[in-house]
């Protein structure tokens, strides 16, 4: 059985939570659009260094166990099904038949990196 502490598990664990924030600091400003620019940019720098502080002890714990490759492979889908869940719930934007494709087109190609051929 995995614990948060294993290296296979805590890694996307806190690629999951720093996701969550950098989904937030690169779209969460869509719904403040009369915010002033410069603001909304330091906001967002702001939340991308709390994202930093889960993605780098994530890629250095999960190091030990997956390549770097497969590292990027996991942090992109994990990133694809945030900013669905994200897309859907906060911005009130669907997704279509064309986004379901292409998402599994996508992690089709995640599989792919996973194969040891």
């Amino acid at each position: 059985m995995f614990s948060l502490t294993s290296p296979y598990l805590a890694p996307v664990f806190l690629l999951l939570c720093s996701n969550l924030f950098m989904t937030f600091a690169w779209y969460g400003h869509l719904k403040y659009k009369a915010a002033p620019l410069v603001l909304v940019v330091l906001v967002a720098w702001g939340i991308a260094f709390i994202e930093y502080c889960f993605a780098v002890p994530a890629n250095r714990i999960g190091h030990a166990v997956y390549s770097a490759a497969e590292l990027k492979t996991i942090q992109e889908v994990i990133t694809l099904l945030v900013f669905a869940g994200f897309s859907v719930l906060y911005l009130k934007e669907g997704l279509g038949w064309n986004h379901a494709i292409g998402f599994a087109l996508i992690a089709l190609g995640a599989w792919f990196v996973f194969q040891k051929w």
